[in-house]
C-alpha cells in the first residue's frame, strides 16, 4: 500500500541521542550517536513499513511567534538561559547540536525530503503535509503514518471509513521504542483516550494542558473530566457555551465555575494547541529512493563520521522498498 511516513525529525534525534548507549564517536572523537541512532532507526522504520513517500519533518521555529504571542508561558521553560530574542533559542545539549547538521547532509545525499517552514514547528510541516496528502494533493497515497513520540500529533488522527477511496492518518507512537511502536488509529485512540476522534483530542488536550509545553489548561480539569465533558457536549467551543448558558443544568457548579475562570485561556488555547494544515512548504520531492541520490557524498560522509554500518542498512532497506 503506497503510504506517506512523516518523520518528526527532533523527537527522533532527540530520542537517538538520549537512548543510545556507550560512547559512539567518530574517528575524530566528535560523538555521533544520535546520528547512529537516528539513521537506524529510519532503516527500520523503511523496512518494515515499506513506505512510497518519506519526508523528515524539520523545526525551522521551535517556538513560533503566533504561539508565544496567545499564551507567554508556551515552552518558556525550555529557553536555554541567556538565549537572545524574544522567542529565544532552545535548550539542546552541547553534543547534539552538530550531529543535527550531519543528520542533515545524511539525508540530503540519501535523497529523503527534509522540510521545514519558516514560523512553523515540525508539527505544522505535519499537519499540513498530512492535510494535502488526504486532499490528493500528494498523488499515489493511500495512507499516512506519523512517527512521533509527541503525544500533540495525535489530534491529526483520522480514520474516513465512509469516504471511498479515503487516506487514512495514524500515529507511530514511539514512547515505548522504536522497535515497539504504538499505532494510534481513530479506535485505538477512542479506547486509550474516551474521545471520538483527533479533534476531540485536540480539544481534551486544550482543556487538559500540557506542563511539557507550558500549557496551564483549565485548573482542575483532568483528562478524564475533559474527555467526559466532551462527550457530553462534542467539542470545546459547546463545552464553553454550556459553562455561560445559566440554563445548562448538566455541567456541575465547580465545573461550571473553573470553565468560567479559564475563558480568557480556552478563547487563545486552540491557537497553541492546534497544528497548522495550510503551512507554506518549500518545493520538495516527497518520493522515497530506491538508492543514494548522491552516493559519492555519501560515501564520504559514512567515513568521516564513521557511519558504514547505519548507512548500509539504510541504504539496504530503500533498496528492498523499491522492490516491494
Amino acid at each position: 500500500m503506497p503510504a506517506l511516513l512523516l518523520l518528526d525529525a527532533a523527537s527522533m534525534y532527540f530520542r537517538s541521542f538520549y537512548g543510545v548507549k556507550g560512547d559512539v564517536s567518530a574517528p575524530d572523537g566528535s560523538p555521533v550517536g544520535a546520528v547512529r541512532g537516528f539513521l537506524d532507526a529510519v532503516a527500520t522504520l523503511v523496512g518494515n513499513r515499506t513506505p512510497s513517500h518519506v519526508v523528515a519533518c524539520w523545526d525551522d521555529d521551535w517556538r513560533p511567534a503566533f504561539r508565544v504571542a496567545a499564551i507567554p508561558s508556551y515552552k518558556a521553560h525550555r529557553v536555554a538561559s541567556g538565549a537572545p530574542g524574544a522567542a529565544g533559542a532552545e535548550e539542546v545539549p552541547d553534543a547534539l547540536v552538530p550531529q543535527v547538521g550531519v543528520i542533515a547532509e545524511v539525508l540530503a545525499a540519501v535523497g529523503i525530503a527534509r522540510v521545514g517552514a519558516p514560523g512553523c514547528e515540525a508539527d505544522d510541516v505535519i499537519g499540513t503535509l498530512a492535510t494535502r496528502a488526504v486532499a490528493g494533493e500528494i498523488a499515489g497515497i493511500d495512507a499516512v503514518e506519523i512517527v512521533t513520540g509527541d503525544r500533540d500529533l495525535f489530534q491529526l488522527v483520522d480514520e474516513p471509513a465512509t469516504t471511498p477511496g479515503g487516506v487514512p492518518v495514524r500515529v507511530l507512537y514511539t514512547g515505548r521504542g522504536m522497535r515497539n511502536l504504538e499505532t494510534l488509529d481513530t479506535a485505538r485512540l477512542t479506547e486509550k483516550y474516551s474521545v471520538a476522534d483527533g479533534q476531540a483530542y485536540a480539544d481534551m488536550a486544550a482543556l487538559r494542558g500540557d506542563p511539557s509545553d507550558g500549557l496551564p489548561g483549565v485548573a482542575g480539569v483532568g483528562e478524564k473530566t475533559a474527555a467526559g465533558l466532551l462527550h457530553t457536549y462534542g467539542s470545546l467551543a459547546a463545552v464553553v457555551a454550556a459553562a455561560q448558558d445559566p440554563q445548562e443544568r448538566r455541567l456541575s457548579p465547580s465545573v461550571r465555575g473553573k470553565i468560567l475562570a479559564a475563558l480568557d485561556y480556552l478563547a487563545v488555547a486552540p491557537t497553541v494547541v492546534h497544528v497548522l494544515r495550510d503551512a507554506e512548504l518549500p518545493a520538495h520531492d516527497p518520493v522515497l529512493p530506491a538508492e543514494p541520490r548522491d552516493p559519492e557524498t555519501l560515501e564520504a560522509l559514512a567515513e568521516r563520521w564513521g557511519l558504514g554500518s547505519s548507512v548500509d542498512r539504510l541504504v539496504a532497506a530503500l533498496a528492498a522498498a523499491g522492490r516491494g
